[in-house]
């Protein structure tokens, strides 16, 4: 192969991501570890970490992706199939290691699947990935022929995740009763050895991998899937709730009474756990997270920084920033406090652990605690691509000329008495994303009222939801 096309849908913002057999093969995968290892080489690097979930498609595309990186010089560290984070933890902990690709279709549906990547420590995204499709256009790929190797992390994954209980007497922790859904996910074989290392009693759903997801759609920010989990709870009077991804890297949970603490609840806590620690640190949400969260950072002493939304886009600012903590409300969370920074549920959901038994309170008492706003989950509707950015910019001006409050860091987020709204271009999707959050319902609404109108400005109105 001297050269290849990629379907011009693939090429995203944070990551690769199609249709298997329809936009996504074998072939993408092999430009992309062609390409992939010529920048690496091209950079000092020589060896790269490869994983992948358990979608049907997955090892097809994992033994593609390692021909075409060993096809280009670059030798290689097979770890096996996985959650995300684990093939993070083998590119960020092992000093041989100077890349990483994990093969996941994260939580899209069981037919798509895709390529997460890091590059010498740092995210791998945005104009990284659209030069991978230049290069192949051209065939602009180093030749060579690099070896492979299997190596076993999930061992000594899974112990380091423990380490985020260090400190805490495990008596104060042996009641812990807690329920875990890894939705047939790639997070179940790792689950099942960390609830073995955990003090406590814990009850597992769905921890088989299944590509094919026969329980339930493996997305924790949907609160239809949290279901099975909520009547777990319920049923054995467990003192919480967590769920996983389709890869790991996403955590949802729920508390004793079957609440959802969404992912800037979670921030919450892990903030107020984290400023005990660490007085006066900076701690980054995206645009889409609650004001409440922001509010209580600062009440703690915190600087709280909104970012954008988008996983590298938060771990680039961390970086940037040195800050310990971050999170999206798509249940992303970022540890750079005693851990290396990426995304991890599983290390989330240890953290949490860690948090209330720090903090003296149940997962309960923390959620019940939190101020009762009403807000909407995220409004997504279809606008054509070529609108959806131009309809934002509109949108600002229009707001900035009658002196509205507005901050612009990605999109519009509007502050007014009855609360906030949100509207912004998603960058993966011909979608426009709104959302909004008052203390009572008909602030809500007039909320709401606001995004209409001036979508209706620009030609436009809330139509039906448009899917993940």
């Amino acid at each position: 192969m001297k050269s290849h096309q990629f379907h011009p849908t693939v090429l995203r913002e944070y990551d690769i991501r199609g249709i298997v057999g329809e936009t996504l093969d074998e072939a993408d995968a092999y430009a992309i570890g062609r390409g992939f290892a010529t920048l690496l080489r091209r950079a000092g690097g020589t060896r790269v970490a490869v994983g992948y979930d358990g979608r049907t498609s997955s090892s097809v595309l994992e033994k593609a992706l390692v021909e075409g990186l060993t096809a280009s010089g670059v030798d290689v560290v097979r770890v096996g199939m996985g959650p995300t984070p684990m093939l993070y933890y083998a590119e960020a902990s092992a000093e041989d290691v100077q890349g990483g690709i994990q093969i996941t279709g994260s939580h899209n549906p069981a037919n798509y699947n895709g390529f997460k990547m890091v590059f010498l420590g740092r995210p791998f995204f945005g104009e990284d990935i659209q030069n991978l499709g230049r290069m192949a256009a051209q065939g602009d790929w180093i030749d060579g022929s690099g070896s492979s190797e299997g190596r076993e992390v999930l061992h000594a994954y899974v112990d380091r995740l423990v380490e985020g209980l260090a400190g805490i007497d495990p008596a104060r922790l042996s009641g812990l009763r807690i329920g875990w859904d890894a939705g047939n996910g790639a997070a179940g074989p790792a689950l099942e050895l960390l609830t073995q290392k955990l003090p406590g009693e814990h009850h597992l759903l769905f921890t088989q991998v299944d590509g094919t997801f026969p329980n339930h759609h493996p997305d924790p920010t949907e609160e239809k899937n949290l279901a099975d989990l909520k009547a777990l709870v319920a049923d054995k009077n467990l003192d919480f709730g967590i769920a996983f991804d389709g890869d790991g890297d996403r955590i949802g949970a729920i508390d004793g009474e079957g609440r959802v603490i969404w992912g800037d609840q979670l921030l919450m806590i892990y903030a107020e756990d984290l400023l005990q620690q660490l007085p006066g640190s900076t701690i980054i949400a995206d645009v889409k997270a609650s004001r409440a969260l922001y509010e209580k950072i600062a009440s703690l002493g915190g600087r709280p920084l909104m970012w954008k939304t988008g996983h590298s886009l938060i771990k680039s600012k961390m970086k940037e920033v040195s800050a310990p903590l971050a999170g999206e409300m798509s249940g992303h969370v970022f540890f750079a406090h005693q851990f290396y920074g990426f995304d991890d549920a599983l290390y989330a959901a240890v953290r949490l652990i860690a948090a209330s038994a720090r903090l003296g309170r149940s997962v309960t008492a923390l959620r019940g605690a939190m101020p009762a706003l009403v807000n909407t989950p995220e409004l997504r509707f279809q606008v054509d691509e070529s609108r959806k950015f131009g309809v934002v910019d509109e949108v600002k001006a229009r707001l900035v000329a009658t002196g509205a409050d507005v901050d612009a860091t990605d999109g519009v987020r509007v502050s007014t008495p009855d609360g906030w709204w949100l509207l912004r271009a998603s960058n993966t999707q011909d979608v426009l994303v709104a959302r909004a959050e008052s203390e009572e319902q008909a602030g809500l609404e007039r909320l709401l009222a606001q995004i209409d109108a001036q979508l209706a400005q620009s030609g436009l109105k809330r139509g039906p939801q448009a899917g993940h």
